[in-house]
């Protein structure tokens, strides 16, 4: 069997994946916050973690995947205030949109996917756990983690004391401890959401939730936790020192066996920001592009790495995946069952989800001859990635609806203008198809037409 290699942010280096149980490899990553339309980096963090899934389902047995909704914070309140809209009606209708939108970009919904409101007494449970150790304490009606009490605290980031503190976006407050510590519970006001717990009605900090649902559907250890790079710290850091304190342990891999972090994704070399106004919707580019296409540029760049999304990336995708479409045409009627994946892809994957090099392996067989073993591989290949998983003639723009008599009349008459070499009558006929937003395509079965893109 391959072997999976996956860089370990928590060792800082790629490592040879070997997992807890390897009858069921069992792995999480943070979803969206529902209050709003997903962005294409929360996309890109979809889509990797959607493709590690499918190439663990190569490699093992069973695979479990765990991505959560968040659907209580203090956006989803200002966005219930600015809407005038029940918070249960926001989240549960961007849950919807984000679902469908990355289900367009070939991401199968995760086998568990909790809501953070469905786990309030678990999250309540992890927090007097950590209160019993010593670990957090209530002030002012607050339940607060005390950072200092974890000696291993800043493992995974590698951040200083004083990057701790500056970088942790938290609250500085007269209750607390330490400058650092940040907020397991809050009270809630009569119009805010809330809940009863030990330390009066209210509602969790963010950094709760993921330690309480990755540990109740996964067990702990777990395989594989990761996210998006800004998650690293504090998010996941936290996450790290609740979990492993609340159980007593001081190995930050108590918690998660691996780290994977995809890497930030800029909009045409700027970073992507309201003031900017460049802020890319996943739900309005699937109504513009093929999924497809859109999935292929989220491949595009080896996940670690920084992605710079731009229409003419979407645009050169989106012929790449013309041309292997075209080859499936070609092969349409040869029967090919998409078996094995090709060694060498299946290599590039492994190799810490290479997908340039996958890509490129993938353009290398379109140097061989038309047969059913290429067809069988293009396929294979196509269904680990998750694309070519349409009809090639309607990918293309042939066939159905497009039977057009006089279309085809004109094509008939261009055909036979060439074959008289008459190129100048052959060449008017394509510049007026062209005029009517019709594309000529010569195949080796003669020449086909579609709506030009």
């Amino acid at each position: 069997m391959p072997q999976l290699a996956l860089f370990n942010t928590l060792k800082r280096e790629k490592q040879i994946f070997e997992p807890l149980d390897p009858n069921h490899v069992r792995l999480y990553a943070c979803g969206p916050t529902v209050y709003n339309y997903a962005h294409i980096g929360n996309a890109r963090m979809a889509v990797v973690f959607d493709l590690l899934t499918r190439v663990l389902k190569t490699l093992y047995p069973k695979v479990t995947y765990v991505s959560n909704i968040t659907d209580v914070d203090d956006k989803i309140m200002q966005a219930s205030k600015d809407t005038g809209e029940p918070i249960d009606a926001i989240t549960r209708k961007y849950e919807t949109i984000y679902n469908d939108d990355m289900a367009a970009l070939g991401c199968d919904k995760p086998d568990i996917q909790p809501r953070a409101t469905e786990h309030i007494g678990d999250m309540i449970a992890l927090i007097e756990a950590l209160i019993e150790r010593g670990h957090a304490y209530d002030a002012d009606g607050h339940v607060l983690f005390n950072v200092p009490s974890f000696e291993n605290y800043g493992g995974l980031s590698g951040r200083s004391r004083d990057e701790q503190v500056a970088g942790a976006r938290v609250e500085v407050a007269s209750y607390k401890k330490d400058a650092a510590d940040f907020v397991l519970w809050k009270p809630s006001n009569d119009d805010e959401p809330g809940w009863d717990s030990p330390w009066g009605r209210g509602r969790p900090g963010w950094h709760i939730e993921c330690s309480a649902m990755s540990e109740k559907h996964l067990g702990l250890p777990f395989d594989i936790h990761g996210g998006g790079a800004d998650l690293k710290f504090p998010h996941h850091e936290n996450e790290i020192a609740q979990s492993c304190c609340a159980h007593g342990e001081s190995d930050l891999a108590a918690f998660a066996n691996v780290w994977v972090h995809n890497g930030f994704v800029t909009v045409e070399g700027e970073k992507m920001s309201k003031s900017l106004g460049n802020v890319t919707l996943v739900h309005d580019l699937v109504g513009k592009y093929p999924g497809e296409a859109l999935r292929l540029t989220l491949l595009s760049a080896q996940y670690r790495q920084p992605l710079d999304w731009s229409v003419e990336k979407i645009q050169q995708n989106k012929k790449q995946l013309d041309r292997f479409y075209a080859r499936l045409d070609e092969m349409k009627d040869m029967d090919a069952t998409p078996d094995a994946v090709p060694e060498s892809i299946t290599a590039a994957l492994c190799d810490d989800l290479n997908t340039p090099q996958a890509l490129a392996e993938m353009n290398a067989l379109l140097k061989e001859e038309n047969s059913p073993e290429l067809k069988s591989k293009l396929l294979a290949a196509g269904r680990v990635l998750n694309v070519l998983q349409k009809d090639p003639a309607a990918w293309l723009g042939f066939g159905g609806d497009n039977q057009d008599s006089d279309i085809q009349a004109l094509l008939d008459e261009r055909t036979a203008a060439k074959a008289e070499k008459n190129f100048a009558r052959a060449d008017e006929i394509r510049d007026e198809l062209a005029a009517q937003g019709i594309e000529i395509v010569d195949t080796p079965e003669g020449p086909k037409w579609r709506k030009a893109n």
